[in-house]
């Protein structure tokens, strides 16, 4: 397998290390706006495996002529989600199989946005499920951790775990500080001020339906010692992908931002600088959401100043395979000082990272296979679950008992 890996960011740089422990893939080439980004992620590692590259990820030309260049038969999206389609786009054109980890913008409905969906995340990408099978290759989309490891999370819980589901809840926390910055994301601000200020969608009752930012808080008490954190609604891929392929009645994600985080974001919306249009200030032109992210340290530097873990997972309430009601919380925790001390890598980006190169691992090996557009829940949970744990990144499970204390496993190797 050779992988053009577009992104060498806090994502994509984090993915350099983690692969290079593996050895399912001949070359990754490793390609960013910035040569010198690329070139330095690559220098790191001292592996022949890998070559850097200059790419504008929005050239859907020049992306072809990579991957026809460089030989590379998948193309993995480690960039914003606005590059989604020039991407997903080159990967068809060239017969390349694609995965990526955010899927194509949303755009609100015009009326009524907090009611009604409009045009919903990764719905361009499914328009071309058709042209995809009909090319033979694969489009694996929402493979992150989430998107990604929650759904595969989903599918695991209707295969093994329930007969029947109530409700799928993406619930998404951590206890991550950030020393010596009054503001500072862990991920991508231009990614989070689109997932949190646009209109969360729900699957409720066999339909989509939006809501208003930030709606039906509910404080969620995360495992292994980050404890309770109030979540709210938030746009996400998973209420696209789950009802897909798993039968729920509802689907909803939410995200632990806490009050001074989503008190920011409002103001961002309030003086218009979460816009993604550009300006023009004096003879500059730029997006004010490009602006305020310059403004803001790089999430991949920031591994050195930050304490605590990070949880993402996945709730599921419904009818076990008793017959009784049964509800769990199957979850990934990663602790910041564990990521950092092991990859040189922070615990969310590195936490985003390990998932999609553990389910390419799964397609190089032929134990995932598929053509079309498809997301994770479209595979076996087991062997990637078994795989993740090969990779010294246990998940566990903690069951919800009647009582209402927590049992939690660890599901280790």
């Amino acid at each position: 397998m050779r992988i053009l890996l577009v992104g060498a960011g806090g994502v994509g740089s984090a993915v350099v290390p983690i692969a290079a422990r593996r050895d399912f893939f001949e070359h990754i080439v490793v390609a960013d706006s910035r040569q010198s980004r690329a070139a330095e992620v690559v220098a790191t590692i001292g592996d022949p495996r890998f070559s850097a590259i200059a790419l504008d990820a929005s050239d859907q030309g020049a992306v072809e002529a990579a991957l026809t260049e460089h030989r590379c038969d998948v193309l993995f999206n480690a960039v914003d989600p606005r590059f989604t389609m020039p991407l997903f786009r080159a990967a068809l054109n060239t017969g390349a199989h694609y995965l990526d980890m955010a899927m194509s913008l949303s755009r609100p409905h015009p009326r009524r946005p907090y009611e009604l969906t409009g045009v919903k995340l990764g719905d361009e990408q499914f328009a071309m499920d058709g042209a995809w099978r009909d090319s033979g290759r694969l489009a694996l989309v929402g493979m992150g951790v989430e998107p990604g490891l929650a759904d595969v999370f989903a599918r695991y819980a209707a295969d093994h775990l329930f007969s029947g589901i109530e409700e799928v809840g993406i619930r998404d926390g951590s206890n991550l500080v950030v020393d010596g910055y009054d503001f500072a994301p862990t991920f991508s601000i231009w990614t989070t001020i689109e997932e949190c200020l646009n209109p969360p969608v729900v699957w409720e009752d066999g339909a989509w339906h939006t809501t208003e930012p930030f709606s039906e808080p509910e404080v969620f008490d995360f495992p292994e010692g980050i404890g309770p954190v109030e979540c709210v609604n938030v746009e996400h891929e998973e209420v696209l992908l789950v009802p897909r392929w798993i039968d729920a009645k509802r689907v909803t994600f939410k995200y632990g931002l806490g009050e001074e985080f989503i008190g920011v974001l409002k103001t961002l919306r309030k003086l218009g600088l979460d816009s993604a249009d550009k300006i023009r200030v004096g003879g500059v032109e730029a997006s004010p959401r490009d602006v305020v992210a310059a403004r803001l340290p790089d999430p991949a530097t920031l591994g050195d100043r930050m304490r605590g873990k990070t949880c993402a997972g996945t709730w599921v309430k419904g009818t076990g395979k008793d017959g009784e009601p049964r509800e769990v919380y199957l979850y990934h925790v990663v602790d910041n000082e564990w990521s950092m001390r092991e990859y040189g890598c922070q615990a969310v980006v590195w936490q985003t990272a390990v998932h999609p190169v553990v389910a390419l691992e799964l397609l190089a090996t032929g134990v995932w296979s598929g053509t079309g557009v498809l997301g994770p829940e479209a595979f076996d949970a087991v062997p990637f679950l078994d795989l993740l744990n090969a990779y010294g990144s246990p998940w566990g499970m903690r069951e919800e008992t009647p009582a209402e204390a927590h049992e939690e496993i660890l599901l280790s190797a």
